[in-house]
């Protein structure tokens, strides 16, 4: 488990459904009790109590949710209630819906952190939500239906939204890597073969100053080697050539593409600190960018937020949970915090680039060397990333 502070016995089920229920009826719901109820509930114990709620009361529990309570509280409730693999399939599709860079780091972030067999899982769960392959949706051609199903359990959603938009557009060797990502084929094994990784940091330089290939060798190498594999080539490439190859990707003038790339590399070796970047970006400047908050902290509470809140520390020099105060307001501020479960770390501080046992007792957590991805079941379909067009990283 991660942050949320609770008995896995879960002894006041009864207790809690009465609560809620109270809590949820009239014109005005009680907000402050559902968010302390809900808030410091693990995954198992809120499917516990939304089963609870519909054997006793007779409805269910998210949709009462999203119909007595409004606004972002009302989408951060509702995520928090859903199960991991609709929760991602939810935020994958709202992503892919409003386009552009920064919602393809987000597609890069989710995917880069969640273990083939997860992938499966999620990519089964968009299907029935969307009536569309993820895979289609990735590359536009399945976007003339984007409703959920309306047997789905979740089709209440998006039911005021069109039924139809234009697919983004993107950078054609992006669309690639996104693919290629969802396909679910990287190895999870902890074997490294060096002469393979010493290959590929040779591999990657050639690509990279014009000498060969093109986006297409890049993309193959960052979405078929374990994060065990990847680690080891970035650090002959280190030894070889004097300089991380993240700066090659991050150098002026990179383009959208390096930049995607450089998002997949920092997320597969060090995601806790990858996240973490990404909360001070955007509890950072003018304006709070809750909608990521509430993304990172619903999908990751339970993963590796211990971690998540250390990196953020060393980042911002103050605790995440004192900045979530601090830029946020009414109740979702209430939410988050509480979700967050200030000074609960049960695990030993470690920096995001040491290892962990393998838990088999949550979603995501089992990290392989330097990021944290999971535990889930089987694997996908597989398929080529395809050709591309011809060199464009000469510097």
């Amino acid at each position: 488990m991660g942050t949320t502070n609770v008995q896995q016995s879960y002894p006041n089920l009864h207790e809690d459904c009465k609560d809620l229920r109270n809590a949820l009826r009239g014109i005005s719901s009680n907000e402050k009790k559902v968010i302390e109820i809900l808030g410091q509930r693990n995954q198992s114990q809120r499917d516990s109590l939304s089963e609870a709620y519909k054997l006793v009361f007779g409805e269910d529990l998210r949709k009462r949710l999203k119909s007595s309570i409004s606004g972002k509280l009302e989408k951060c409730l509702t995520l928090w209630m859903m199960d991991p693999f609709d929760r991602d399939a939810v935020l994958l599709n709202e992503a892919l819906r409003e386009g552009g860079p920064k919602k393809d780091r987000v597609i890069i972030g989710m995917l880069c952190t969640r273990t083939s067999k997860q992938i499966y899982l999620i990519k089964q769960a968009y299907y029935t939500m969307f009536n569309q392959t993820l895979e289609s949706h990735i590359d536009g051609s399945g976007f003339a239906i984007l409703e959920p199903q309306t047997k789905s359990k979740w089709a209440f959603w998006k039911g005021s939204e069109a039924k139809s938009k234009e697919p983004p557009k993107r950078v054609l060797a992006i669309t690639k890597l996104l693919l290629a990502l969802a396909r679910g084929s990287r190895p999870e094994n902890t074997a490294v073969d060096r002469h393979f990784a010493l290959s590929d940091a040779h591999h990657l330089n050639k690509v990279c100053t014009g000498k060969i290939g093109n986006e297409e060798m890049l993309i193959r190498i960052f979405t078929t080697r374990s994060s065990y594999q990847l680690s080891a080539t970035m650090n002959y490439y280190q030894q070889h050539y004097g300089h991380d190859f993240e700066k090659v990707l991050s150098k002026q003038g990179s383009g959208e593409f390096l930049q995607a790339l450089r998002a997949a590399l920092q997320s597969l070796r060090q995601p806790s600190k990858f996240y973490a970047e990404e909360l001070s970006d955007a509890l950072s400047g003018i304006g709070t960018d809750e909608e990521t908050l509430v993304l990172i902290i619903t999908t990751r509470a339970e993963v590796d937020m211990q971690f998540i809140k250390l990196e953020f520390m060393n980042e911002c020099k103050r605790s995440l949970e004192d900045v979530v105060r601090d830029e946020t307001i009414g109740k979702l501020r209430q939410l988050l915090l509480t979700i967050l479960g200030q000074g609960d770390m049960l695990f030993s501080p470690r920096p995001s680039n040491c290892s962990m046992a393998p838990s088999a007792t949550s979603y995501y957590t089992s990290p392989y060397g330097s990021r944290q991805p999971s535990d889930g079941s089987a694997s996908y379909f597989s398929g080529s990333v395809g050709s591309s067009a011809p060199n464009s990283f000469q510097s």
